[in-house]
């Protein structure tokens, strides 16, 4: 008992400390600068600089982008090439979301090309996309029936992968079951009584 007390004492010297000062003190200095991020750049720039684009950062880019997007919704050809420029960022901004949109427009208009495109891209997964077998192995049967040698290759692959994750979810599945009573039965060791924690 008689340690309590100067650990105590200084305890609340401590808070003391810390409610004198007000909350402008208690936080970090404000930085002049804000990080700025478009694409694959960043810059600082001034906090008290406002930025308004009205129009494009390269409005001949942007013209020709449209006009290539425009024969795309109409040639399967047209819808590769601007799925291949958005995923690899050649001419437009990089854009994987809108690139697999294009690829998979040209796909399902009979595209080869964008057919095993999109069986590679969904067998190993693509940035924030993780890998998905099943698709996998839907686009590269198209791909194969077209006649790709490549996409031949690659089916047995996307199918030990699908057979893999199915074997995993199984797992999971079970897992699942087994975690609940786990998390609500296993008993703690220590618990907190009248004078702190305390083991059983």
């Amino acid at each position: 008992m008689n340690r309590l007390v100067p650990l105590a004492f200084a305890a609340m010297a401590a808070l003391t400390g810390c409610a004198s000062q007000s909350a402008a003190d208690q936080l970090a200095p404000r930085s002049q600068t804000v990080r700025l991020c478009q694409g694959n750049t960043c810059a600082e720039q001034d906090r008290r600089v406002a930025t308004f684009q009205t129009s494009p950062v390269d409005a001949e880019a942007e013209r020709r982008m449209q006009a290539l997007a425009d024969v795309a919704a109409r040639n399967p050809n047209a819808a590769y090439d601007l799925g291949l420029r958005l995923l690899r960022g050649d001419g437009v901004e990089r854009n994987s979301y809108q690139a697999l949109e294009w690829l998979r427009k040209a796909g399902d208009n009979g595209h080869a090309e964008a057919q095993l495109a999109l069986g590679r891209l969904y067998l190993m997964g693509f940035e924030e996309m993780g890998p998905d077998p099943a698709e996998a192995e839907a686009w590269l049967t198209r791909a194969a029936a077209k006649g790709s040698k490549e996409a031949r290759d690659l089916i047995p692959q996307a199918q030990a992968a699908k057979r893999d994750e199915q074997a995993a979810y199984q797992v999971r599945d079970a897992y699942r079951k087994q975690w609940f009573a786990w998390y609500t039965t296993y008993p703690y060791y220590w618990v907190w009584g009248p004078s702190g924690w305390y083991q059983r």
